[in-house]
């Protein structure tokens, strides 16, 4: 069986295993209206709204996947400004409330962060619930993604598989220093703006300009010309007949993927991931990254040590960094995953299991891999396991008579080699430090299309990086049409 058989083959089991059920989706719904009832109850919050957010919304959420509320004031027609201190106050109340009426637990008050919330688990099904206040901006980040599926079905699968691949190596987690799940949708968003062909347009083809700065004003004026925007833009993308059709599989995607940012810690200090405009930008050059957000970006040097500050930029909140949460101890941990993975799936030794571990949490390769039992029927059943997993976990049909290798690049797709030291070895990072090896087999150097290639750092003929003097920007793998029509509603 071919490699990309076998991933696909676990791929889909993982997607079975996960994808929500009608179940899921009621009790989801059940919570939210437990919730408005509690804050129905509380006088500083009356005529509120409990409106749902996050991956819920964007139809990018598992089974066991988190629920995000947003608390929304009343301020007339109007979108209210509420401050940092009248939020903490009011989830405060919120909170005695919640503990009055009963039925939750695990109740944890998070007030200082830049946005205060309100964590706590249902007691009958114990989902996890992160409610805010007045966060419109999120609500809307949230119907944009849902809207950008409808581009590309693909988009989904590849978001939870890498949502549950990144669980698996444990770099799902803001509070550790990894990736929140917010960014790593904005990665997926990024790889398929940057492969060949382009699957997805830069964003700023779909909605041109700052989303939250034209959050402003009445609420549904506000909302309706935003969505319009989008659906319009989205539409023609959708209809443009003139532009390549990228017709590579989710297994084939997903490789692309973790081989496009296994060199993650190289070039960090230097590029970030801009969504927007659909390229990796050079940090220092960019104007919308500067000042005001530079120490966010930039690199953090001392003479002692280099320090890294990875930046994946909110399209639809520039120039916030969706990855300020990555810190340097962890950056080397999350590059690891991404060059262990891409040895891993391109090794001669591939095995389903292998891949299972590789690509999914304990918890749900658990399922997967339950022994197979035959029936009366003589089909098969996994015992307490889901009928459609059973379904996902039988033999394969039509098994690829003969293996099929990976695509080979064409010469000119080649990257140059990697720099080699005099003794043939290969030479260590900018920072000294050589990759660790894990796996038995050595990691292969990942190929990348010259259209998929970050801009390589400037130097000088001292052989140190050199910044740009002009202030402009490099140019990107994937530029919008010159003389694209971007449709935007007129305003009032």
């Amino acid at each position: 069986m071919s490699a990309y058989n076998m991933l696909d083959i676990v791929m889909k089991d993982i997607l079975q295993v996960v994808t929500p059920v009608q179940e899921d989706w009621e009790v989801r719904f059940a919570i939210i209206n437990d919730l408005r009832r509690v804050v129905e109850s509380v006088a500083s919050l009356r005529g509120a709204t409990v409106e749902p957010y996050g991956s819920f919304v964007s139809n990018l959420f598992t089974r066991w996947g988190d629920l995000d509320i947003s608390v929304e004031l009343l301020n007339g027609s109007h979108i209210p400004s509420t401050g940092r201190k009248q939020k903490q106050v009011l989830l405060g109340d919120l909170l005695k409330a919640l503990r009055k009426k009963g039925g939750w637990n695990s109740l944890q008050f998070i007030f200082n962060a830049r946005i205060p919330i309100l964590k706590l688990k249902n007691n009958r099904q114990s989902i996890s619930c992160d409610i805010s206040m007045n966060n419109l901006e999120a609500q809307m980040k949230s119907k944009i993604l849902f809207w950008i599926n409808r581009i590309d079905g693909r988009f989904r699968d590849m978001v939870l598989l890498v949502k549950e691949w990144a669980k698996a190596h444990k770099i799902n987690d803001s509070k550790a220093g990894t990736f929140n799940s917010y960014s790593l949708s904005l990665l997926v968003i990024f790889h398929f703006q940057t492969c060949v062909p382009a699957i997805l347009p830069p964003l700023n083809v779909i909605y041109p300009g700052n989303m939250v700065d034209d959050l402003i004003g009445v609420k549904v004026d506000a909302e309706n010309h935003i969505a319009e925007t989008f659906d319009a833009n989205i539409n023609r993308f959708i209809s443009d007949k003139s532009r390549p059709i990228n017709r590579k599989s989710v297994p084939e995607l997903f490789v692309e993927f973790v081989r496009k940012f296994a060199q993650m810690s190289s070039w960090a200090s230097e590029l970030g991931i801009s969504p927007y405009n659909g390229q990796w930008e050079q940090i220092k050059n960019n104007m919308r990254w500067l000042p005001k957000t530079y120490a966010v970006f930039v690199i953090l040097c001392s003479l002692e040590h280099h320090l890294v500050s990875l930046g994946v930029e909110d399209p639809f909140e520039q120039p916030q960094n969706t990855a300020r949460s990555v810190n340097q101890g962890k950056l080397e941990k999350i590059t690891n995953a991404f060059l262990d993975t891409y040895s891993l799936l391109t090794s001669k030794n591939l095995n389903q299991s292998s891949i299972l571990t590789s690509l999914a949490p304990p918890e749900v390769a658990m399922i997967i891999a339950k022994p197979v039992i035959p029936d009366y029927n003589g089909g098969y059943y996994h015992h307490r396991t889901p009928p459609q997993v059973q379904r996902a976990l039988l033999p394969h049909p039509h098994p690829h008579p003969h293996p099929r290798p990976y695509p080979q690049l064409r010469p000119q797709e080649q990257p140059p080699p990697s720099r080699r030291s005099q003794n043939g070895s290969r030479g260590t990072s900018s920072n000294g430090s050589t990759s660790r090896d894990p796996h038995s087999h050595p990691r292969p150097y990942p190929q990348l299309h010259p259209q998929e290639q970050p801009p390589p750092p400037r130097r000088s003929q001292n052989g140190s990086r050199a910044t740009s003097t002009t202030g402009s920007t490099s140019k990107g793998p994937v530029q919008s049409q010159q003389g694209q029509q971007i449709w935007r509603q007129k305003t009032q």
